[in-house]
């Protein structure tokens, strides 16, 4: 069957980019063309056409259509129907790989009525066209769409212009936008420093403004948010935005209180992140225990100076942690006595410590402190897009966002 050319009940503004497809995925474009020969308008969306754009290779793909979920299931014996608050369908390839494969969502009814109220977005399993789709997501760089037969981006939320001006932008107030979804003010931070964006003035704004908002989130998301700030080769720019923004105030007091009052000791924490970077960027996988241990080692040995049982110090500071964020016990006993035993490997008394299943990774946060305590002077990875005056000794409460980080 010949695929049809859709008609849009709204045009975008079309661009005829051939993007490089040696970079995309032959099963989502196998997935993308089946479809589209079924009748089916199907494009490759969000992140993948982003990185693309940018000329990076895409990590994961997905895939939007008009096509519904059971449609889709009826194509692809190789997958399965997920999700209650929006179905959607997992396309499975060999070696675990999976091809995310939506149906085209609108705004629920009654939306408009939330206005005032409560934005906070609790059920989102609408479908609709293209064009409300788009409209839907959260940035405009993350609301583009690829015709793979077309060789075009359609873009109905103005993404291609902030692609080109390498900007981090909400499709529609941003303020709304958070207030429906407080992670997005994380998401936002995460493309600005794994992506190396600015960031829009009312976004920045906006999230200085809604920052509060964060404590409505799900814990279990915020903390995989963090996860991912930290993970990707780029926690050092990540934290710095968190901290100048105001969100680390909320989502990790203790550290955001330690970077604005130890400034000196701070300097630590800044150049243990750029070390973590740059084994990331060496393409070295780092356990979650030692991403968030390296954020919080710092503080929680403040925490722990001067007391007796450095294990229940630890125990203490971390506690408030785990209500907030949901952290894994299990992650967050493994820190603790990581910060408890690494007095002693710093002075070469390794004893039965070396039998215990941790050694390893205290190891190599003993490693990431070592080498950034070597350092004579800060580690400047946010180089300024502008002219930023002095350097100041502490944060002020509003900076623009593209100042040097420490």
């Amino acid at each position: 069957m010949l695929a049809i050319e859709p008609r849009w009940h709204v045009s975008p503004d079309i661009h005829a980019i051939t993007l490089d497809e040696s970079l995309v995925d032959p099963d989502a474009a196998k997935v993308v063309r089946r479809l589209a020969r079924h009748g089916h308008e199907a494009y490759l969306v969000g992140g993948c056409v982003r990185d693309l754009l940018l000329g990076r290779r895409p990590k994961d793909f997905d895939v939007a259509t008009s096509a519904c979920p059971d449609d889709v299931r009826t194509l692809f014996r190789n997958s399965r129907v997920i999700g209650r608050r929006f179905r959607l369908v997992h396309v499975l390839f060999g070696g675990g790989k999976v091809i995310e494969t939506a149906t085209f969502r609108c705004a629920p009814q009654g939306d408009e009525a939330r206005e005032g109220e409560d934005l906070l977005i609790r059920d989102d399993n609408a479908f609709g066209d293209a064009h409300e789709d788009a409209l839907r997501r959260d940035f405009t760089i993350n609301g583009l769409f690829y015709d793979l037969a077309g060789h075009r981006v359609l873009d109905w939320v103005g993404g291609v212009p902030d692609i080109e001006r390498r900007m981090v932008a909400t499709i529609g107030d941003p303020t709304v936008r958070f207030q429906e979804d407080p992670v997005r003010m994380l998401r936002a931070i995460k493309f600005c420093a794994r992506l190396d964006l600015g960031v829009s003035p009312r976004v920045y704004d906006a999230i200085v403004q809604c920052r509060g908002a964060l404590a409505m989130a799900a814990r279990p998301r915020l903390f995989e948010e963090l996860l991912r700030l930290l993970r990707e080769g780029a926690a050092h720019r990540s934290m710095w935005l968190a901290w100048e923004t105001g969100l680390l105030d909320v989502l990790l007091p203790e550290v955001a209180t330690y970077l604005s009052d130890e400034e000196e000791h701070a300097r630590i924490v800044w150049r243990m992140l750029s070390a973590l970077d740059r084994r990331a960027a060496a393409g070295g996988a780092m356990d979650d225990v030692v991403v968030l241990t390296t954020l919080l080692l710092e503080p929680m040995r403040e925490a722990c100076g001067g007391q007796r049982d450095r294990i229940q110090a630890a125990h203490e500071f971390l506690e408030p942690i785990i209500e907030r964020l949901n952290m894994p016990r299990r992650i967050a006993d493994a820190a603790r006595r990581i910060a408890a035993i690494l007095p002693r490997l710093e002075t070469g008394r390794i004893g039965r410590i070396s039998r215990s299943s941790l050694f390893q990774l205290a190891v190599v946060v003993k490693e990431l402190r070592d080498e950034a305590s070597a350092q004579a002077s800060p580690v400047h990875l946010l180089e300024p897009r502008a002219s930023s005056g002095q350097a100041r000794r502490k944060r002020p409460r509003r900076l623009a966002p593209s100042l040097t980080a420490p």
